[in-house]
């Protein structure tokens, strides 16, 4: 069985941080890619966006597409292979939720500007203390 590593990663640079770090430190893990579409904003936009469009599954695949192939092409640079999840929800829970079927979580220490990190929260921080799997915070 393969040590399995989970990664949530947006459109930050924190979150690509993190994703070169865990292709150099468990160059031999499955790494799997998480983006969490549809997450709280200030004005609920984003997930209202999703909850109205005709099929949800396919408007968070099409918002997360850029997201994942940058993702795609970094792990290339390290001539890796990535697997790659998209879900919806708030991004912390969504995260801890699944670092359960992982060993270990990398997560770039923030993302977003100032007034997300004050609505929404640091979902580093909340993903360190609900994590049931050892979480690495990359700067």
């Amino acid at each position: 069985m393969s040590f399995r590593v989970l990664v949530p990663i947006d459109d930050s640079e924190m979150a690509v941080g993190a994703l070169r770090y865990a292709l150099e430190t468990f160059d031999d893990a499955e790494i799997t890619v998480l983006h969490v579409a549809g997450g709280p904003s200030p004005m609920m936009g984003v997930a209202t966006e999703l909850a109205l469009a005709d099929d949800i599954q396919e408007a968070m695949e099409e918002r997360a597409r850029d997201v994942l192939d940058d993702a795609r092409d970094v792990a290339a640079e390290y001539d890796a292979e990535i697997n790659t999840d998209v879900r919806i929800g708030r991004p912390a829970r969504t995260i801890v939720e699944a670092a359960a079927d992982y060993d270990t979580v990398v997560i770039g220490s923030h993302s977003g500007s100032l007034s997300d990190r004050l609505f929404i929260g640091n979902v580093a921080e909340t993903v360190v203390r609900g994590s049931p799997v050892p979480v690495t915070v990359v700067r």
